[in-house]
């Protein structure tokens, strides 16, 4: 199962963690220093969302992260799988 949103397309980005040491610059230190840095993933805030969906009087399930809840909350349920289906993806 990809970890993508089915509406706003967000995805799982590459990053670093990065290792540090040293004492602040405002604790009178002489500032934090980089030992080592390691790949890492930042993965979206995704979740499975079942949605009255009136128009076809059914219930659909989408994998939404939580910025398209806001987009649904905001156009509408039908503004949102009408643009969807016009991008090709079923629902």
């Amino acid at each position: 199962m990809s970890k993508v949103c089915q509406v706003t397309g967000r995805k799982p980005t590459r990053g670093y963690k990065y290792a540090i040491r040293g004492i602040a610059k405002k604790k009178k230190g002489i500032g934090l220093k980089v030992t080592g840095k390691t790949k890492r993933r930042f993965q979206p805030n995704l979740f499975k969302k079942r949605i009255w969906f009136a128009e076809e009087n059914r219930f659909i399930t989408l994998k939404l992260s939580t910025a398209a809840l806001r987009t649904i909350d905001r156009l509408g349920v039908f503004a949102v799988v009408r643009k969807m289906r016009a991008n090709g993806q079923s629902v």
